[in-house]
C-alpha cells in the first residue's frame, strides 16, 4: 500500500482529522516544489520520517503532490492546492447572469474543461499502471465536456431563445435553477470522467496493506462517493451567493444601490468555494472501505477483518 494511504489510515479516519488534514494540503504555497522535492517527501512518508531537509512536514507534501496509485507526482495544475486558484474565477464567471449564449458557453466550456481533467488527474488508475489513455477514454471525456458546457448554459439559452422578460421567470433561471443544474453537472462529469473504474475495477487491500485484487464494487463505491463530495461542493457554491442576492434585494440599501448585487454574487461565491473545498473532500475518507459482503465472491477470502480497504481517488 502506498504510504500516503497509509498515512490516511492513521490519520483521516474521522472527519474533522480528515478536515484538519486538507487545510493544511491545500496550500498554494506547495505548488512551488519541484518533483524532486515531492519524491523526496514521499519517500521520507514511506521510511516513517515526518520532516523533509527543509524542515516543512513531508506528509504535507506528499499528500497534495503525489498520486498514491502510480506514485508520481501530479500535475501541476491538477493538484489539490491548484484547485481554488484556477477554479474560482471560472466558477464565478459561470454563475454570472450573461446577457448572451456565447459568453455562457464559453465560460462553462472552461470550467468543465477543467474539472473534467481534474477528476481524471486524480482518480483511482491502480488498473491502468502502465496503460495508455485509450481513445474511448478520451472521447468519453471530450464527450462529457460537451454535454455539460451545453447542460450549464441551458439557462441563458431558454432565455435567450424564447425571449423571456418576465422578472419572476427569469430570476427562476437565473438564480434557482442554477442551484440543483450545478450539484448535477458536478456528479455527471466526475461519473462518467470516471466511469471505468467501475466497469474494469480497483486495486483493494486487506488489512495488513497488502493487494488483494480488483473489485467493480468497491469501483463503483469510489466514484459515487468522489461524486457526491464534487456535487455538495458545486451545489453549495452555487447556492449560497444566488440566496444571498435574492435575500439582500429586498433591503433599502440594495434596492438603492442595484450594483452592489454584482460584488456580493462573486466575493461569496468565491468565499464558499474555499470554504467547501476542504469540506467535500474530507466527507469520505481517502482510503475507503468495503464491506466483505458486497465485494465479488472471489475477494471475500482475503477480508480477514471483515472489510477490505481501498484508494477513493479525490
Amino acid at each position: 500500500m502506498d504510504p500516503n494511504l497509509l498515512y490516511w489510515r492513521s490519520q483521516g479516519q474521522s472527519f474533522f482529522s480528515r478536515l484538519k488534514i486538507w487545510l493544511n494540503l491545500l496550500d498554494p504555497t506547495l505548488l512551488l516544489s519541484s518533483d524532486a522535492e515531492i519524491q523526496k517527501a514521499h519517500a521520507l512518508l514511506g521510511s516513517g520520517e515526518t520532516l523533509n531537509e527543509k524542515g516543512g512536514h513531508a506528509p504535507t507534501l506528499s499528500l497534495s503532490s503525489v498520486h498514491a496509485d502510480s506514485g508520481a507526482a501530479l500535475p501541476l495544475v491538477f493538484r489539490p492546492p491548484a484547485l481554488l486558484p484556477i477554479s474560482a474565477p471560472l466558477v464565478v464567471a459561470s454563475f454570472l447572469p450573461h446577457s448572451s449564449v456565447k459568453p455562457a458557453l464559453f465560460w462553462q466550456f472552461l470550467l468543465q474543461s477543467y474539472s473534467a481533467g481534474f477528476n481524471y488527474a486524480n482518480r483511482n488508475s491502480s488498473s491502468e499502471q502502465g496503460k495508455r489513455t485509450s481513445m474511448k477514454q478520451l472521447l468519453l471525456i471530450a464527450g462529457t465536456v460537451s454535454y455539460a458546457t451545453c447542460a450549464g448554459a441551458l439557462p441563458q439559452i431558454v432565455i435567450n431563445r424564447f425571449g423571456v422578460r418576465s422578472a419572476p421567470i427569469q430570476t427562476f433561471f437565473r438564480s434557482v435553477l442554477p442551484i440543483p443544474l450545478a450539484a448535477a453537472l458536478a456528479f455527471f462529469n466526475m461519473f462518467t470522467v470516471r466511469s471505468e473504474e467501475s466497469e474494469t475495477g480497483i486495486q483493494v487491500f486487506d488489512s495488513s496493506g497488502n493487494p488483494a485484487g480488483l473489485s467493480k464494487a468497491a469501483g463503483e463505491k469510489a466514484v459515487r462517493e468522489t461524486a457526491l463530495s464534487r456535487a455538495a461542493l458545486f451545489g453549495t457554491t452555487a447556492a449560497v451567493p444566488n440566496v444571498l442576492v435574492l435575500l439582500s434585494q429586498r433591503t433599502r440599501l440594495f434596492q438603492r444601490n442595484s450594483l452592489l448585487a454584482a460584488p456580493l454574487r462573486h466575493i461569496s461565491a468565491a468565499f464558499v468555494l474555499g470554504l467547501m473545498i476542504p469540506v467535500s473532500f474530507s466527507l469520505f475518507p481517502q482510503l475507503g472501505t468495503i464491506r466483505k459482503e458486497n465485494v465479488e465472491e472471489e475477494l471475500q477470502a482475503a477480508a480477514h477483518d471483515g472489510q477490505l480497504y481501498y484508494h477513493r481517488g479525490l
